[in-house]
């Protein structure tokens, strides 16, 4: 036979004779009660079938000890990095994660932060997709707790919230001084508009173009390629110029990644990188130091975003919030990205 199913913790009370106060206490924190007691519960929990319920025990308190973390793709391994140091950082603050996903789509985001507020988490993460659609939700979400972005901004800024994330003009500048100084100046290879990183991006090629006195060149994209299938995007837009013989022996700077995976692939294709150990030739970089852009062929020369910094300055600024009632300093913060010089460029 199974064993007995308690369903409450005052039937789980009775059935192994420790007060409910007690049990609350221990399952809160095992600490929080005598070693001989965590003990006599731990081994009376062998003997029935009990789950604590961690939500219900939450609901009507002032602190549920929830923070909700939103972000645009699961399968991307950039974000997937991000959360998993937002949770390493959430942990230790001993709060507890909840993940919700927009997957890309401001009406997804929009229920997401309903999900959270129904939740009443204590705060929350967002990595926004910066759709003019999902403004309301947020400033009415930022009513009910702290929120700080990550990564990317959202289409407007609600009063007291923060932002944490890589410092565009200054990464974007260290990728167009490093490619000046060891061959052409490069085109800029954008990303679909699908976050503020996009257009800001875009923007600091051009600012450090003009202050060398060069002029920016954007390579022709198709306007319908929105998708966050950004490998596909470089691999299609860059195949269709190499058919054309454009491209073939510049620099090419690509807004991340994950792009410049793609086009690496296109531009392989094509049989265009030059042999290690000779000079000019097709080079290609990107940006944000992609888990796997040191190891494609040839490997990306990149600007790693400080992705653990992030996710814990994140949560730094929100756990600040969310203890001091919301009044905490509300901060912004950029990190520097760092040059990784690989093979590709």
């Amino acid at each position: 036979m199974g064993k007995p199913k308690i369903n409450t913790m005052k039937e789980l009370s009775k059935a192994i004779g420790i007060s409910r106060p007690t049990l609350a206490r221990f399952f809160e924190d095992e600490t929080s009660v005598l070693p001989s007691t965590a003990k006599k519960i731990k081994t009376a929990l062998e003997d029935v079938d009990y789950v604590y319920n961690f939500l219900a025990t939450r609901q009507n308190r002032k602190s549920t000890g929830l923070i909700g973390v939103v972000i645009p793709q699961f399968k991307d391994l950039f974000l997937a990095s991000l959360l998993d140091s937002i949770e390493t950082a959430v942990r230790e603050a001993g709060f507890t994660m909840i993940t919700q996903c927009s997957h890309g789509q401001s009406e997804s985001e929009v229920r997401a932060l309903r999900k959270l507020r129904s939740m009443n988490v204590d705060g929350a993460i967002v990595v926004p997709i910066g759709a003019e659609a999902s403004t309301q939700a947020v400033t009415e979400a930022s009513g009910d707790f702290p929120i700080v972005f990550v990564d990317s901004k959202p289409a407007e800024f609600p009063p007291n919230v923060g932002f944490v994330g890589t410092n565009n003009v200054n990464s974007v500048g260290a990728m167009v001084d490093y490619l000046c100084r060891t061959g052409d100046a490069p085109v800029f290879l954008c990303m679909p508009k699908l976050s503020s990183n996009a257009l800001e991006r875009q923007e600091a090629y051009f600012h450090h173009m003009r202050a060398r006195g060069l002029e920016g060149v954007v390579i022709p994209t198709p306007g319908d390629m929105g998708s966050w299938r950004f490998e596909r995007f470089g691999l299609e837009v860059m195949d269709a110029h190499f058919n054309h013989g454009r491209y073939r022996d510049a620099t090419i700077l690509c807004a991340n990644d994950r792009i410049a995976i793609g086009a690496i692939r296109a531009a392989n294709t094509h049989g265009l990188f030059v042999r290690s150990g000779q000079s000019g030739g097709l080079r290609i970089a990107g940006h944000d130091d992609h888990p796997l852009s040191q190891y494609i062929s040839p490997a990306v020369t990149t600007v790693a975003q400080k992705v653990e910094d992030i996710g814990k300055d994140g949560v730094s600024i929100l756990v600040d919030q969310v203890r001091n009632g919301g009044l905490g300093d509300v901060q912004s913060k950029l990190r520097d990205g760092v040059l990784r010089i690989r093979e590709s460029a």
